[in-house]
């Protein structure tokens, strides 16, 4: 009878997502997840043929979480603003793992004409479409433009060029959308 398995793939994934969240993606490797694990390197290598597929597997978990985490609620009055609250405030306090997903290009591949195709922002264009009573083009566009602005807010909170401010935040991406708004809908 082969020997009980006591480090699993799963705790190996969880891990090194827990690694990368505290000490950031570069401190990743066999031997820190070794030691989070109390175990030798040998079982953690185990299910895997190299680190780089342990990152693979801990981008995936924190894209989940990343998702969770942005997504507005049901009682957010605007979907956008609270996307893109929820957005800088990730940059903000969960820098480390920002960083992971959209500063380096190793594991992504994302683009953001592959985010803009992503089925589950679908939802949000037709709420807003249909909040702001324009087509989904539009809402695509008016997006477009208040992700970047939200994209670079969380960048300079993630690279600790900013200091946070939950207000000021606010302020600004309310100043964008309306901005947006006024200006004939993102054309």
């Amino acid at each position: 009878m082969p020997p009980k398995v006591r480090i699993t793939k799963e705790m190996v994934e969880d891990a090194s997502f827990e690694i990368i969240r505290a000490n950031g993606h570069e401190n990743l490797n066999a031997r820190t997840i070794a030691e989070y694990l109390k175990c030798s390197t040998q079982p953690v290598l185990y299910s895997f043929k190299t680190v780089d597929e342990i990152r693979e597997a801990a981008y995936r978990i924190a894209d989940e979480y990343h998702t969770a985490f942005i997504m507005p609620k049901e009682d957010d009055g605007n979907p956008m603003l609270a996307l893109g609250l929820n957005y800088v405030r990730f940059g903000y306090e969960e820098k480390n793992l920002f960083r992971f997903l959209f500063q380096t290009d190793q594991f992504g591949g994302m683009d953001v004409a592959t985010l803009m195709d992503n089925p589950g922002l679908s939802e949000i264009m037709e709420i807003m479409a249909k909040g702001m009573n324009c087509d989904i083009r539009e809402a695509r566009e008016m997006f477009f433009t208040f992700f970047c602005a939200a994209h670079g807010l969380a960048s300079l909170l993630a690279n600790n060029s900013v200091e946070y401010d939950a207000d000021q935040s606010k302020k600004m991406l309310i100043s964008i959308f309306d901005g947006m708004i006024a200006s004939g809908k993102g054309r």
